[in-house]
């Protein structure tokens, strides 16, 4: 990447300043420059991937709000560390009335720091009193301009608004630098499978797996009206508790006992869920 301006200058050599009249022409000469080997292809891709970055919306690299894992207000600081613990994030949306109320933005530094110096705090003390601004951007906003803006004021998550002000997303700095650079790996991500037995009463299966096929190799027997809006285990979930689920969600499908494990990535989705047969209650007359 360092070298990519001399490699430029290498391939037009003896060209006069004032070559590009408009951006298309820049493109040209970065496709010539890679075509003639001077640009290797990760670099090609990244440059064309900062020209797109200017015709690119918020809307397009944000976490929609399905996906957004968030706290109340009248939580307790113990609480906000244990979500946060448990969700990976260092930086949670505190919500006020409902998800369209974001009072502000609980960095988990901060209520890790209030409650070893104050440890009856984390008991007593709500995440409300120790939360920062939170900043809000349109969703139509070219992403490009709000990398700048970040950038300039030092801002690590914004909250996304639709026309109307309610609630869209949330957006990182890491969202767009991603769009340009390509997905960052998780160095925790251990390819689970699609679904393996762990014993005869126990299974693992990826969040991402149709809930169908979870019936079938479950061998029960599920309404698929009351699937109707959802095909993944994890989306399931969610529709299920109401929000995105984290570490240790757990949720009940006929008789099955299904738990989110650990979030992996940088969004920290849950990739895979432990599902237990449910022990029956035994009649203490029988």
């Amino acid at each position: 990447m360092i070298n990519i301006r001399k490699k430029l200058t290498l391939a037009f050599k003896g060209f006069a300043a004032g070559l590009f009249t408009n951006e298309n022409e820049l493109r040209d000469l970065m496709d010539h420059a890679h075509n003639r080997g001077l640009v290797e292809s990760d670099e090609h891709e990244m440059i064309h991937n900062v020209f797109e970055l200017g015709d690119t919306l918020v809307r397009e690299l944000m976490v929609p709000r399905t996906d957004m894992v968030w706290i109340e207000s009248d939580k307790t600081l113990r609480q906000g560390l244990s979500l946060a613990l448990r969700s990976g994030y260092s930086r949670i949306p505190v919500v006020g009335t409902g998800i369209d109320n974001i009072i502000g933005i609980a960095y988990v530094k901060d209520l890790a720091r209030r409650a070893l110096d104050h440890h009856e705090a984390e008991t007593t003390e709500k995440v409300e009193q120790h939360i920062r601004p939170a900043v809000f951007v349109p969703e139509n906003k070219e992403a490009a301009e709000l990398l700048k803006e970040m950038q300039r004021d030092q801002i690590h998550l914004a909250i996304v608004v639709d026309e109307y002000g309610g609630t869209a997303g949330i957006i990182t700095i890491e969202d767009i630098i991603e769009e340009i650079v390509g997905e960052i790996a998780d160095e925790y991500d251990d390819g689970v499978e699609a679904f393996t037995w762990i014993s005869d009463k126990k299974a693992r299966a990826k969040a991402t797996m149709h809930v169908e096929d979870l019936a079938d190799a479950l061998d029960i027997e599920i309404d698929r009206e009351e699937f109707e809006d959802v095909d993944t285990i994890g989306g399931y979930m969610a529709e299920k508790l109401g929000r995105v689920p984290i570490a240790g969600s757990t949720i009940d499908l006929q008789g099955w006992s299904v738990t989110s494990e650990r979030p992996i990535g940088r969004r920290r989705r849950i990739s895979s869920v432990i599902i237990e047969r449910a022990e029956k209650e035994v009649d203490e007359h029988e």
